[in-house]
């Protein structure tokens, strides 16, 4: 997916985008880059992998290097940025949150229109630049975003850093969300609000769906009032949110309790011993659970954390399943001769879900029953990239629905649908090949419920195919 953080100040940043960048590097493991702007020395880059090692070992080095009152940064999981432009509308660097797919039509209609892409590694187009190219098109910034929102299919979010302040720019439809933050001497604008305490920084205000703010260090100026259509991504809430952070004012890790105790109260058809949350994403929905089955929490598996806090991306499939495998160490101490339910945010391929089982079996689980927080995974993301599938049956779903209807894409409705034949069918077929004792996932309209936001303003497409409106049919407040 991807986060970024952008802060301008009386005095000097530098110490607040590096911490504030970092307490985004949950949202994504590739890249990163810092960017600041200073009237004496101008803009000051540097972009480097996240793949063997994390993002502050990376850039503390640098530190002294970067000067200004005013800088972003940005955690990546597609292209290299922040990418910076000298155009018509001045200076600038642009960093994005983004999904386009469309991306090679709209390169091919620029290079048809003279213009070029310098930003390309191993023949893949940088997103970023093209958005780039696409501002630069327009008579103003405003103008240049809106040439984005109205010419990409998917999503961006962006921050722009001029010579006099920060630009903050939300997808159209708000699908990935960006937070205003002040303190007495600084604003700043963050993918996660998780940034703001540790910095000192109070939160404000959320940017609005399709809003254009302009941040300098003496307050804020709305560029483009906000759309009346919201699509937030309802995944934030089950598995990218960082426990502490709030989307449109809702608490992550309020909303994963909230669903987990309507599964548990639910839930009465298994009796079980004991309850556990699978690190980190899982827990919330798990304590959740524990109060509305009534059923004590106890942690029968525990993240390692010293040297496996957080799953690193290694070049293949078997080894990114071994890492993930790794990082989970079961206490057979509590789960011998239990009967254990795990709560998890999401079966995805369900490999990792498959060896985790496998071992808890192993170590002496008596039963294990698994309820996750979000419905099954049916239709692949056009608008977010928070998973690396190339084709859907990388999905477990649509695997088993090509095992039952002979075409991946059968009946896909049908097998959305809560507690369908087809929906029931397709569970008890995950259950077996996971070798679960049990499988439920929570409904929709559930995770909608603990959301508390009306079912027309969350995306929920993943799960049910839903499109309330298309980037383009969103009209102002």
């Amino acid at each position: 997916m991807g986060g970024f953080f952008g802060t301008i100040s009386t005095k000097d940043c530098v110490n607040d985008v590096f911490y504030g960048t970092d307490y985004n590097s949950h949202l994504g493991t590739k890249r990163a880059g810092l960017v600041t702007f200073d009237e004496e020395s101008g803009f000051h880059r540097s972009i480097h992998s996240l793949e063997r090692q994390y993002f502050r070992s990376r850039f503390e080095d640098e530190l002294d290097d970067f000067k200004g009152h005013q800088g972003l940064g940005v955690i990546s999981d597609t292209d290299p940025q922040p990418i910076i432009i000298n155009s018509h509308l001045g200076r600038y660097a642009v960093v994005t949150v983004a999904k386009i797919n469309n991306l090679r039509e709209i390169a091919d209609e620029l290079l048809a229109s003279r213009m070029h892409l310098s930003e390309m590694s191993a023949n893949v187009i940088n997103q970023t630049e093209l958005v780039a190219l696409l501002i630069n098109m327009g008579d103003s910034f405003v103008d240049g975003i809106n040439k984005v929102y109205q010419k990409i299919q998917g999503s961006c979010s962006m921050l722009i850093l001029t010579e006099d302040g920060i630009i903050a720019a939300r997808d159209f439809l708000g699908r990935t969300p960006i937070v205003i933050g002040k303190r007495d001497d600084a604003y700043a604008v963050s993918s996660e609000t998780t940034s703001f305490p540790n910095l000192d920084y109070q939160v404000l205000r959320d940017v609005g769906p399709g809003e254009i703010v302009k941040l300098r260090a003496d307050g804020i100026e709305v560029l483009q009032k906000p759309m009346s259509r919201c699509q937030i991504c309802s995944f934030l809430w089950v598995y990218y949110g960082f426990p502490a952070s709030d989307y449109e004012g809702i608490n992550t890790e309020a909303v994963r309790e909230k669903n987990g105790r309507i599964v548990g109260e639910k839930d009465t058809e298994v009796e079980a011993d004991l309850v556990c949350g699978i690190p980190d994403s899982g827990v919330g929905m798990a304590l959740g659970y524990s109060h509305g089955k009534k059923v004590p929490y106890k942690r029968a598996v525990l993240k390692y954390t010293p040297t496996w806090p957080r799953s690193f991306t290694p070049g293949n499939q078997k080894r990114r399943d071994l890492v993930a495998r790794m990082k989970l160490i079961p206490n057979p101490a509590i789960l011998k001769d239990q009967r254990v339910v795990f709560c998890d945010d999401s079966i995805v391929r369900g490999t990792q879900l498959r060896d985790n089982v496998r071992t808890f079996f192993d170590n002496g689980a008596k039963e294990v029953h698994v309820r996750i927080s979000c419905p099954p995974l049916v239709y692949g993301c056009p608008f977010i990239g928070f998973t690396s599938q190339k084709s859907p049956l990388e999905l477990i779903t649509r695997r088993i629905i090509k095992d039952f209807e002979g075409d991946e894409n059968a009946k896909l409705a049908e097998y959305a649908k809560t507690d369908s034949p087809e929906y029931k069918r397709m569970v008890q077929e995950i259950a077996k090949q996971l070798g679960l004792t049990s499988l439920k996932f929570a409904h929709v309209e559930d995770l909608v419920e603990s959301i508390g936001l009306p079912k027309d303003r969350v995306c929920t497409h993943c799960f049910d195919g839903s499109s309330y409106c298309h980037e383009h049919d969103n009209d102002p407040e």
